[in-house]
């Protein structure tokens, strides 16, 4: 049975368990690790309006090292959709609403309280009092309204065709399309009221806050910041300097970045739960052998994702391996632009040639599933009656044989020098997928590029990319956060224009939940299998490696995972 919209698995949720799966949870709970996963399952209860968490006291400092697969794109949440960007923005900044770490309902955050009004078209917030941007400025409705704004009136320079932000994602339209956009504006109703208005209904909107993309950000900052002026650079993506260094409400206070790392210090003056990590630094390693050697001689604490190559050793040295339930999906983007790649019997046959059960055996962590769909099975909306294109090396010939393909080249972009929580092994899974695809017939130019230099840039603008490897991390549980991101408004990504899919799913988030909109996205997701814009391949199960520093870890499906609420074991243990 599919779980209701607004559900999230909690943490341990049982799923299928191979020999791999069983050592390690073995050895998991031989190493009474049950701490840490325990975390993700206990909510810590946010502060009352008014008040603020007593501090940790701290002999010393204390420095947290935690090691990951890339770098960020930048540091402007409305501006980027990687999860590396949001693991740092995460720290520092918040939104009306977070994520319930048991039922994955939204929760306050800034807002304390919120009520639905007008059948779904306004809803009005009561905001956190005596709460204050880390510049010192105050946190009020005025704040809120101006972020709100900003992200409605995105310029064309700033967003692009606006398809990678979350605001076109979530509300399908900015300011100078106003009459496509689902969003109306923002009221100051009051210091700590504020009113936001919908021209539509949208079921999915109070998850959708969690997001974030959503996140406050101080206003005087993004002025000083000149945060819409794209005239710097980081990692190869275009970024304001606001960009650079972010500023908002939450437990850490950015300090600096460079390539490989970043580095965020504690807000001594947090509303909320003060940790004992005063300085916290994210360091990129782009290879999971050096992630593995930086653990063990010391130099990190802890590093997200895990190869499934590393298992063995993270757990024969003493490690601790969690695993968050599968909340994302992996899949090939074909751009149906390039002219060739518009004839379905051409996708079909790519389909037909990709040997899913091979990818995630050999690629992923052990208890990954194969789809033929995108949105989650723990999700309303996922169809049981979808099959997909099975792995058929002699159809994929025949579908190629009947088509219209001639022998064009086919431009394959894949990254490099970076690991995914969705796609640990990005070269290999490249590897694996065109040996088959030249197998059945395709001619097959490889692209590297490496993730750092501007990857997601090069795949999803304008370009002459044919095929390429991505994910889509869940980041909160309703099946529009699948659906309508990929395919719920044009998309240069993929090339595709098909007015009546973003038809169908405008009017499936429009639903309320119940039977209806469960069959309206059963609908969507088998349309999406009958014209294949891209291949969906797994979803994928992910996994982070501790050091037994390490007491507790807030482990999220939808990495939501702040540091201020990781436990560690006292110095000198």
């Amino acid at each position: 049975m599919p779980r209701p919209a607004g559900a999230l698995p909690p943490a341990g949720h049982p799923r299928p368990a191979r020999h791999l799966m069983k050592v390690l949870r073995r050895a998991v709970a031989m190493s009474a690790v049950v701490l840490v996963a325990a975390t993700a399952c206990t909510a810590t209860p946010a502060p009352g309006p008014g008040t603020s968490a007593p501090a940790t006291t701290q002999a010393a400092p204390v420095t947290f090292n935690f090691g990951t697969g890339s770098d960020p794109a930048g540091f402007d949440p409305a501006l980027v959709s990687d999860t590396e960007s949001y693991r740092v923005t995460r720290q520092v900044m918040e939104g009306l609403l977070t994520v319930d770490p048991v039922t994955g309902a939204p929760a306050p955050s800034l807002a304390t309280s919120w009520k639905e009004l007008n059948d779904g078209l306004e809803y009005s917030f009561t905001l956190r009092p005596n709460v204050k941007f880390q510049d010192g400025t105050a946190f009020d409705a005025a704040a809120v309204c101006t972020n709100f704004e900003r992200w409605y009136s995105f310029p064309p320079a700033t967003r692009g065709d606006g398809s990678a932000t979350m605001f076109k994602q979530v509300f399908r339209a900015f300011k100078d399309d106003s009459a496509n956009s689902l969003y109306d504006n923002c009221t100051v109703d009051g210091p700590l009221k504020v009113t936001l208005s919908l021209k539509m209904r949208l079921t999915g909107f109070l998850p959708a806050l969690t997001l974030p993309a959503f996140a406050i950000s101080s206003p005087a900052a993004l002025k000083a910041g000149a945060a819409d002026t794209l005239d710097m650079t980081f990692g190869g993506n275009k970024v304001s300097r606001y960009g650079l260094h972010p500023v908002g409400t939450g437990p850490f206070t950015f300090t600096s970045a460079a390539q490989g790392s970043v580095t965020m210090t504690a807000n001594p003056h947090y509303w909320g739960q003060k940790g004992q990590i005063t300085t916290l630094n994210f360091k990129t390693y782009g290879q999971p052998e050096t992630r593995l050697a930086a653990l063990e001689d010391g130099s990190l604490d802890g590093f997200d994702p895990v190869a499934p190559g590393n298992l063995d050793r993270l757990i024969k040295t003493g490690k601790q391996v969690l695993q968050r339930d599968p909340f994302s999906v992996m899949y090939l983007g074909m751009n149906q632009k390039i002219p060739v790649l518009s004839d379905l019997l051409v996708r079909e046959a790519i389909a037909a040639s990709i040997d899913k059960n091979t990818i995630v055996n050999n690629y992923f962590i052990a208890g990954t599933a194969t789809t033929a769909q995108f949105i989650p099975p723990k999700l309303s909306g996922f169809n049981n009656a979808v099959q997909g294109i099975p792995f058929d090396p002699q159809k994929a010939k025949a579908l190629l044989a009947a088509s219209s393909y001639k022998g064009e080249e086919l431009k394959f972009y894949y990254p490099t020098n970076a690991a995914r929580t969705y796609l640990p092994l990005p070269e290999k899974v490249y590897a694996e997928i065109a040996v088959r695809l030249t197998a059945a017939g395709f001619n097959i130019k490889p692209v590297p590029v490496p993730w750092n230099e501007g990857y997601v840039t090069a795949v999803t603008n304008d370009g002459d990319h044919a095929l390429s490897l991505l994910g889509w991390n869940g980041s909160y549980a309703d099946p529009d956060n699948f659906a309508g991101p990929l395919f719920g408004s044009p998309n240069i990504e993929l090339g595709m224009n098909d007015p009546q899919l973003v038809s169908k799913i405008t009017r499936a988030r429009s639903l309320p939940n119940g039977p209806d909109r469960i069959a309206a996205y059963e609908a969507i997701s088998k349309n999406l299998a009958a014209t294949v814009p891209a291949v969906p391949i797994a979803f994928p199960i992910s996994a982070i490696a501790l050091s037994t520093r390490v007491l507790s870890y807030p482990l999220s499906p939808v990495l939501n995972e702040v540091f201020n609420q990781v436990t560690l074991a006292p110095a000198g243990n």
